[in-house]
């Protein structure tokens, strides 16, 4: 099942790309690290809303439109983040339940 990313800026291939050949992306690559790279570039689109909120306040360039879509990028992005950290929550409180 290919799930298509909604923000490209968050996978750097794009929506609509093949997923890689293999499995892996790269073995010198871990998920923490992988994890790190994502909630930075979450945090750069929450930065880049706030930008565009105080210059739309302050009557600058850019417009209500352009604000609306840095605000709702970085909204997805948080709700992503918060998706991932729910499923690690619930792998966890699986992993504590079993017996071994």
């Amino acid at each position: 099942m290919i799930i298509k990313p909604a923000m490209k800026d968050l996978l750097p291939s794009g929506p609509g790309a093949a997923p890689p050949a293999s499995g892996h992306k790269d073995a010198s690559t871990s998920f923490v690290d992988e994890l790190q790279s994502k909630l930075g570039e979450v945090n750069n689109l929450q930065n880049q809303a706030d930008t565009a909120m105080e210059h739309s306040a302050a009557g600058g360039s850019g417009g209500i439109p352009e604000t609306m879509i840095k605000l709702e990028e970085a909204n997805m992005g948080l709700l992503l983040v918060a998706k991932v950290r729910d499923k690690a929550v619930q792998a966890y409180q699986q992993v504590m339940q079993m017996q071994f």
